[in-house]
């Protein structure tokens, strides 16, 4: 069994997994961002333990998710920070020197986009 059902979040973290999803190629989103959009305000470290449970054959763009100051949260020592900025780079996305990226530039819109009723 896996971390994911032992915390009896699952039905929570799927909501986190459809948002990350969500995330187009070349844009980032953060952790409170993606809180927000599942309906979990103020659950931003939720969404750090549900991307942590995800498997090394994950297909979800994991890698697409990013702290508030435009940064990796992940710890350098088993290279996951690399990797993510390595694979943020091949789509387009640019750090800048203090290795952050410009939110205003690369941040997805995730909010909810609602058709218009037929007039």
């Amino acid at each position: 069994m896996n971390a994911r059902h032992q915390t009896g979040n699952a039905r929570l973290w799927d909501r986190i997994f459809r948002i990350v999803a969500m995330i187009p190629t070349g844009k980032v989103a953060t952790y409170g961002q993606i809180a927000e959009a599942a309906g979990l305000s103020r659950q931003a470290r939720l969404v750090g333990y549900a991307l942590h449970s995800l498997g090394h054959d994950t297909e979800l763009p994991w890698h697409r998710v990013i702290n508030a100051q435009g940064r990796s949260s992940l710890d350098d020592p088993s290279g996951a920070a690399a990797l993510q900025r390595a694979l943020l780079e091949q789509e387009g996305v640019v750090f800048g020197a203090t290795g952050r990226v410009d939110l205003h530039r690369f941040r997805a819109d995730l909010s909810p986009k609602f058709d218009r009723p037929p007039l």
